[in-house]
């Protein structure tokens, strides 16, 4: 029932970045994990070929999908990869989508998950800008799978930022929820850790968030602070910077008690878009 959270600090070299997270996850299955989660950009940081590298891999010519399998069946690891672009399945010249894939332990592609959230927004870094609709198109589906060790329930940095996502998630099963993530520098250190456990606690799920921490081309900084997160919303597992390995065992029991005090998911009510009117009031 152990999970994994890696941290890295990806380039723009995508064979050197295969080989450092091929690293962390044999460490990742070393310490007894069935399930570990890559960062978000885990194979490339600083790239602006977002459609050629999708191409090549919907066609089968690029190298991560193939690492990522038999990454996978070597270590009997399943693997959330983060995210890495792809295209729609069998539209191989369509639009990325920034997708966070399942690989399950034999290398097959359990589930996939693109992303909802671009993240569209002027920040006060050395960059400025980010404008990720630029090179990918928005996902539309909410996506949950069985593993090994729990239901999980997928999602994708910026989609921290809304509840609704993890809501739907929760309904759909999640007793885990992974969110791989490349915070900016000044966005996570405002709002990273108030996400993480808000999410985790409004949701009584484990989060699992795996973050980028250092400096990448672009130039661009990441915040770091990869964590993981239990139901209670206490960081069991956390790391600053530079690269790491976090480990933690779901306790299904606990998990379970918290929600039969707290049954926040019966007790949640729906409003009509009356409730959103201003009162009226009478002279």
């Amino acid at each position: 029932m152990k999970a994994a959270v890696i941290q890295m600090v990806s380039q723009d070299d995508v064979l050197a970045n295969l080989q450092r997270a091929g690293a962390l996850l044999e460490q990742a299955a070393a310490g007894g994990a069935r399930l570990a989660v890559l960062p978000e950009n885990f194979a490339a940081m600083g790239r602006r070929d977002a459609a050629a590298i999708g191409r090549a891999e919907a066609l089968g010519e690029g190298p991560i999908l193939p690492w990522l399998k038999r990454t996978a069946r070597d270590l009997k690891l399943w693997i959330v990869a983060g995210t890495l672009p792809l295209p729609p399945v069998g539209q191989p010249d369509a639009k990325a989508h920034a997708c966070s894939l399942l690989i399950d332990e034999h290398g097959e592609i359990a589930a996939r998950y693109d992303k909802l959230h671009l993240f569209d927004v002027d920040v006060a870094d050395n960059r400025g800008r980010y404008r990720e609709s630029d090179d990918y198109a928005h996902g539309g589906q909410v996506v949950v799978a069985d593993t090994p060790v729990g239901r999980v329930g997928l999602t994708v940095c910026y989609d921290l930022r809304f509840p609704e996502l993890y809501s739907a998630l929760r309904a759909a099963g999640a007793e885990l929820i992974t969110a791989p993530a490349a915070f900016t520098a000044v966005t996570g250190a405002a709002h990273w850790e108030v996400l993480i456990r808000a999410r985790a606690i409004e949701t009584q799920c484990y989060l699992l968030a795996a973050a980028q921490g250092g400096l990448h081309p672009g130039p661009r900084e990441t915040h770091g602070q990869a964590a993981i997160i239990d139901p209670w919303g206490r960081i069991v597992a956390q790391q600053a910077r530079g690269e790491a390995v976090l480990l933690a065992t779901r306790d299904p029991e606990e998990q379970a008690s918290i929600r039969a005090r707290m049954p926040v998911l019966s007790h949640r009510r729906f409003f009509s878009q009356d409730a959103l009117r201003p009162a009226q009031t009478s002279e």
